[in-house]
């Protein structure tokens, strides 16, 4: 994945309530690489990741991915598979 930081990301799971942010600020050099994010919806709230969690396609995605509040992510080896209901 290439550096800067693409500047919106999807975590799977939700972080501090949230799963959608923009990048405020990132820095550091090689393994202590780290990018600030900000929910979409709140941008009083500031979370730091390392860059290797976010490269990590089992915790993030680079983008805006529509989740819905019932449906569960999951992830395979060769990438994203779509969401699935939790009811079926």
């Amino acid at each position: 994945m290439r550096w800067p930081p693409n500047q919106a990301w999807t975590s799977f799971e939700k972080r501090k309530g949230y799963r959608h942010f923009v990048v405020s600020q990132f820095g550091g050099k090689g393994k202590d690489r780290w990018v600030e994010l900000l929910p979409v919806l709140n941008k009083e709230i500031l979370i730091r990741v390392p860059w290797s969690q976010l490269k990590n396609d089992s915790r993030w995605i680079s983008g805006w991915l529509q989740i819905q509040s019932n449906e569960d992510i999951c992830c395979k080896s060769e990438g994203l598979n779509r969401l699935t209901d939790e009811n079926q």
